[in-house]
């Protein structure tokens, strides 16, 4: 994998910018991680206040300035709204990097996540170089599978309680695109 770039890239689709994600993104990312619908299978404490969203934004920061992971905004082409964030959370090994990705429920069921998900897997293969991108989705969250699935992943497995959040273990359905 090549290091991630100093400057934060900025990149587009047809129908969307993915842009960093800056303070005054907090009361979108407030919006977008307080819906339960957003969060039942987004394993993140959901936010209350916008000072919650700022630090978040602050942890997304600091995981980019030290090489451990990049999160982009999502907003729409020439927008400014927040409707989503997706990007690499973490490259457990130089090769590969996990997807994790979240969108507002207004825009579920029109692409947009697909498309921003392509984007995502040029980016990780061309820029960074990586040999295997990989998702890990709950067994219940059949849309993210179905988009997984629109961008060429391919379910590997279900890891056994592969994750513990809030003191419960749960298993995780492995999902890898791996470059050719």
């Amino acid at each position: 994998m090549h290091p991630l770039p100093n400057i934060f890239p900025l990149l587009q689709t047809e129908r969307l910018d993915l842009v960093e994600l800056q303070p005054w993104h907090a009361a979108g990312l407030l919006h977008l991680f307080s819906d339960p619908r957003v969060t039942r299978y987004y394993h993140i404490m959901p936010l209350k206040t916008e000072m919650d969203a700022e630090r978040v934004i602050s942890y997304f920061y600091h995981r980019f300035k030290d090489q451990l992971g990049i999160r982009w905004g999502i907003t729409l082409r020439g927008q400014s709204k927040l409707i989503g964030t997706i990007g690499f959370n973490s490259f457990p090994q130089l090769h590969r990097g996990v997807l994790v990705y979240a969108l507002a429920h207004p825009y579920w069921g029109q692409g947009y996540m697909t498309e921003a998900i392509l984007e995502m897997v040029r980016y990780g293969f061309r820029q960074l170089e990586l040999s295997r991108i990989e998702a890990e989705v709950m067994p219940e969250n059949t849309s993210s599978e179905r988009v997984l699935q629109k961008n060429g992943f391919r379910q590997e497995g279900t890891l056994k309680k592969w994750m513990e959040w809030e003191g419960r273990l749960f298993d995780i359905n492995m999902w890898a695109l791996v470059r050719e």
